[in-house]
């Protein structure tokens, strides 16, 4: 079985971001003509600075990216409205060429405001507006595949009541965004089980956090459940994809938190119950050590482990 491993936005091996922002305090003490032109100025910035991340994904071999949410500063704000589609079109067909002629799988996680299960209307409809934004964003760029990865949201009224309410909301999703949206258990509420059997019922993919798994779970086996999450993608041309990460510290109060980077010998035995399913996946790497933390982790699996390499990011087990 081949696995790509992946990071998250910023590279830390290169001084770069692709998310410089402004708050909206700050900008509505500008002028209209200022507010235009910060705004312009910090988007060229961002989707630049993108491209030259992309290059440098493309020289390492990364074939597995999550792109930074934060490229387009308050794009989302309710009080802010630009146009951000036909100033930077020729930048948007720069960077969506690069990824589909490297073949470079990319996804994105809005943040912890996207809510879809709220029991408040204007949550819904602000991650409702999220959901658009991320979802033009690939469009623009011509990423076909690329998929928005989301939590089932809040526990309010109850388990029952909050995935009730996921599924009325998801199915009022226009169908382009129906087909972006990948769920993911997390490590509070919504388990490994829940998840996947919301996943088979709305017929979209599924990502297994391992981590998450680890902090929330009633004692399940893992491995007993891979071959029905890894069947959630079946349709989706992609291989399934997982997230890993270590824990901060292995005391209960750190547990849930991800550390700098990842515990090479975890790892290695995470690869040993995948390997009972054989089957192609990507795992993306929720270490704060970003790039750091994936070649980190590949130094330490050739040095503990008897694995191919196809190139520096690749592997066959």
């Amino acid at each position: 079985m081949k696995i790509h491993l992946g990071y998250v936005s910023l590279p830390l091996s290169i001084s770069i971001t692709s998310s410089a922002t402004i708050t909206y305090t700050n900008y509505q003490k500008l002028s209209k003509k200022e507010q235009k032109a910060k705004l312009d100025q910090l988007i060229r910035s961002n989707l630049g600075q993108l491209e030259d991340i992309l290059f440098y994904n493309i020289r390492n071999n990364i074939h597995f990216y999550r792109l930074s949410s934060k490229l387009l500063p308050l794009v989302t704000h309710p009080l802010v409205s630009f146009s951000y589609y036909v100033p930077y079109k020729d930048l948007y067909n720069k960077i969506g060429k690069l990824i589909n002629d490297h073949n470079m799988r990319v996804d994105l996680h809005p943040d912890q405001f996207a809510v879809l299960n709220s029991d408040r209307k204007e949550v819904v409809d602000n991650t409702i507006n999220i959901l658009k934004y991320h979802d033009k964003l690939l469009s623009l760029c011509k990423i076909k595949n690329g998929k928005l990865i989301l939590h089932v949201g809040s526990n309010q009224g109850g388990k029952e009541e909050a995935i009730k309410r996921f599924k009325e909301n998801f199915y009022k999703l226009p169908a382009n965004i129906k087909n972006r949206v990948v769920l993911e258990n997390d490590d509070k509420v919504f388990q490994v089980l829940d998840v996947l059997a919301l996943c088979q019922e709305l017929k979209i993919p599924m990502v297994l956090d391992y981590h998450h798994f680890l902090c929330n779970n009633n004692k399940e086996k893992i491995e007993d459940y891979l071959e029905e999450i890894f069947a959630t993608w079946k349709d989706t041309n992609l291989p399934p994809k997982i997230h890993f990460s270590s824990p901060k510290n292995k005391t209960k109060k750190d547990f849930r938190s991800h550390s700098e980077y990842i515990n090479g010998p975890d790892f290695m035995n995470f690869l040993k119950i995948l390997k009972k399913v054989d089957c192609d996946v990507d795992i993306m790497l929720e270490a704060k050590g970003k790039d750091r933390a994936l070649f980190d982790l590949v130094s330490q699996i050739k040095y503990l482990g008897n694995y191919h390499f196809i190139d520096e990011t690749t592997l066959l087990i």
